[in-house]
């Protein structure tokens, strides 16, 4: 093993000069300083074990692209940050492949999920015992489609007086309806 004082680039600068032992001692090293990182993101250990070799792997393939001159932990990191990219766009992608479309899902589904349980009609009776000025305002909005601006208008009221009227209106429906 390398002498505990020697650092990661001289480790490097080392074994591209053809030193095994050195090369060893920073390869194991590396593993050291990347596995804590990657055991606290992936939950299965023979994962972390499986993208630290794909990583060490890849150092190994691009160790010629390391200037001497320059520290070597970025580099590595730069490595295994795409490693590790490669690997979650892999394991999502599996994933993927056994997902319901949602054009399926869709097909299943009864009837039309974006009609409501209840429409203007059907609530007629309890709008008509609100007091006038929000009965008139739910009517104007729900069942004849006017906007708030435009209700605001018709009856001589601000545009945020008809909305917290509004408002007000459907708290007390609510309350109703849910009797």
């Amino acid at each position: 093993m390398a002498d505990q004082n020697d650092s990661l680039e001289a480790l490097m600068r080392r074994s591209l000069n053809g030193d095994q032992r050195a090369y060893s001692a920073l390869l194991k090293e590396t593993s050291r300083l990347l596995r804590p990182y990657f055991s606290r993101r992936l939950s299965n250990p023979s994962e972390v074990d499986d993208l630290i070799q794909e990583i060490l792997l890849s150092i190994h393939k691009a160790r010629h692209t390391y200037d001497g001159c320059r520290p070597y932990k970025p580099w590595a990191w730069a490595i295994a940050k795409f490693r590790f990219q490669d690997f979650l766009r892999a394991h999502y992608a599996d994933q993927l492949r056994g997902a319901l479309d949602f054009d399926e899902i869709e097909e299943t589904l009864p009837g039309d999920v974006t009609e409501t349980a209840f429409g203007y009609e059907s609530i007629h009776a309890e709008v008509q015992k609100l007091p006038e000025k929000q009965a008139s305002i739910v009517q104007l909005m729900h069942q004849d489609g006017y906007t708030a601006k435009e209700v605001a208008e018709k009856m001589g009221m601000n545009e945020s007086a008809v909305k917290v009227a509004a408002h007000r209106a459907y708290k007390v429906l609510k309350k109703m309806l849910e009797k």
